[in-house]
């Protein structure tokens, strides 16, 4: 189902665009804690930039879709808010940690679900001025060009991984393994910090893998999107489809290594 009209998607891009300025304009203390706040797992922070960007989105989204729910990172979430009408998932800024750090590697992530079926996906990374968006059906496009995944087998293949930092001692040591076994079968291994950055990348052919032990939904709900329509394939570390109302292992890729992927992951 196609939940926007034109009119609609042009004033959710300019809503993205304008929560992109509002990120570049940062200016905060990272040691003063009215500013950057610790959250409960390890290296898990959020900062007033965070909770200002989906607070936006949010207000902006309802203003579009008043029926809408919401599923978002930096909010009090109810499952079943995934499965009914149109619920938009949102991680404000993923890769927060590299924000923090001024490394230039974070993004809005926004996707959407129909009766728990993903319908939309938007990525908007703000220091390259990139804007992926893909609907369900109607492809996926980087700054209103059509984009596809690679054509690369695993010899040739660019990989990135993320290293679950906030979970260290459950996933630390499967995650470093399986990077290792996949490192040893391809040609490199990237890390940037933000999944929905890795996963933007694969849909427009830059990487051609990505895999991490556990994510949440608004970290992969609109790459999942965009990388399925982009030629892609995306699923859990079984090779089944990834719920969106729970955290899941994410493997995802051009399709082609997928396979091979699985199997190293899994041996």
């Amino acid at each position: 189902m196609d939940i926007f009209t034109e009119k609609k998607l042009e004033l959710f891009k300019e809503l993205i665009l304008s929560c992109g300025k509002f990120m570049l304009s940062a200016s905060f203390d990272e040691n003063d804690s009215s500013d950057v706040m610790k959250k409960a797992g390890d290296a898990d922070f959020v900062t007033v930039y965070d909770k200002g960007v989906q607070e936006r989105l949010i207000a902006g989204i309802s203003e579009l879709f008043p029926e809408a729910h919401f599923f978002a990172e930096e909010k009090d979430n109810f499952s079943d808010d995934t499965k009914n009408g149109i619920c938009f998932v949102i991680d404000p800024i993923d890769g927060t940690t590299n924000f923090i750090h001024n490394l230039g590697a974070s993004t809005i992530s926004v996707g959407a679900l129909f009766e728990g079926k993903p319908v939309f996906g938007c990525v908007y990374d703000p220091y390259r001025d990139d804007l992926f968006i893909a609907i369900d059906g109607k492809g996926a496009y980087k700054n209103g060009e059509r984009i596809s995944v690679s054509d690369r087998e695993m010899p040739t293949a660019v990989v990135s991984f993320g290293t679950t930092p906030y979970r260290k001692k459950e996933y630390s040591e499967e995650g470093f393994r399986i990077a290792r076994d996949i490192f040893c079968n391809c040609s490199d291994l990237r890390r940037s910090g933000s999944a929905a950055l890795d996963m933007a990348n694969i849909a427009c052919g830059k990487l051609d893998g990505f895999f991490e032990c556990i994510l949440c939904p608004w970290d992969y709900m609109a790459g999942t999107v965009l990388i399925k329509e982009a030629g892609g394939n995306v699923t859990d570390f079984t090779g089944a489809d990834i719920g969106f109302s729970e955290p899941s292992p994410v493997l995802c890729s051009n399709g082609i290594i997928q396979n091979k992927l699985l199997a190293l992951i899994n041996r």
